[in-house]
């Protein structure tokens, strides 16, 4: 039986969206779809996955253009890119749950890998219907001291989301379903020209993934200021 699903009467419909492929945020505006595209695969076949990704733990590969992820036990489950993306970047991808599963999308950016551990070292990590209690999340591995969660955004398990996830700086926002849902200020922000690992992980949970796309963020910064009202 799926869980109901959570209504808000403001909800995700106020955020602040992305028509016209602009993002503003606090003293910043995005540019989106003007932003370099460092790497862009839309379906993919075992042989690209195999490629591009290194599995880490938990179960994964390659359906009808899909990345699947599937672990049932409560710890990460992780593919992490081969390739590193360096600098002020987004990741973007279309998710699914598949049931049962209804939780934990997780994507991880500006990452590192703990060889000697075998575990994620430093990186932003973002989850969709996760941390939980079915927020959208946002946590700095791997000493979890800079985290932010909200539940303003009406997940549902049966349809596929679209989730964006940048680092401008150390200012990091989490876009799902083209709404801002955070944007997280970072004092000590992850030096990004040492640390470039995109990556994807299934916490307790079962998912699939594709168009996938790691662009470089073009952006401008922007006054904070009010236009006079009265």
């Amino acid at each position: 039986m799926r869980k109901a699903l959570k209504r808000f009467e403001r909800g995700a419909d106020v955020c602040r969206d992305i028509p016209d492929g602009s993002l503003v945020l606090c003293g910043s505006e995005v540019y989106v779809n003007d932003s370099e595209v460092l790497y862009e695969v839309d379906e993919f076949t075992q042989e690209i996955f195999e490629r591009d990704f290194d599995i880490k733990s938990g179960e994964w590969k390659v359906e009808d253009g899909w990345i699947i992820g599937k672990n049932p036990e409560m710890c990460p489950g992780m593919i992490v890119s081969k390739a590193d993306y360096f600098g002020s970047v987004m990741l973007e991808c279309t998710c699914k749950m598949i049931a049962p599963s209804t939780h934990d999308v997780n994507i991880m950016i500006n990452g590192s890998w703990d060889e000697v551990n075998d575990k994620r070292d430093l990186a932003y990590v973002t989850g969709l219907e996760a941390f939980w209690h079915g927020n959208i999340g946002f946590e700095k591995s791997p000493e979890y001291k800079l985290v932010a969660a909200t539940q303003l955004f009406d997940f549902d398990p049966d349809i596929e989301h679209t989730m964006l996830f940048g680092n401008m700086d150390g200012r990091i926002f989490v876009v799902n379903d083209g709404k801002l849902c955070l944007e997280v200020f970072d004092p000590d922000p992850i030096d990004t020209s040492k640390y470039g690992k995109i990556g994807f992980e299934a916490f307790s949970s079962w998912f699939k993934v594709k168009n996938i796309k790691v662009r470089k963020i073009n952006y401008k910064k922007i006054p904070n200021k009010y236009i006079r009202e009265f």
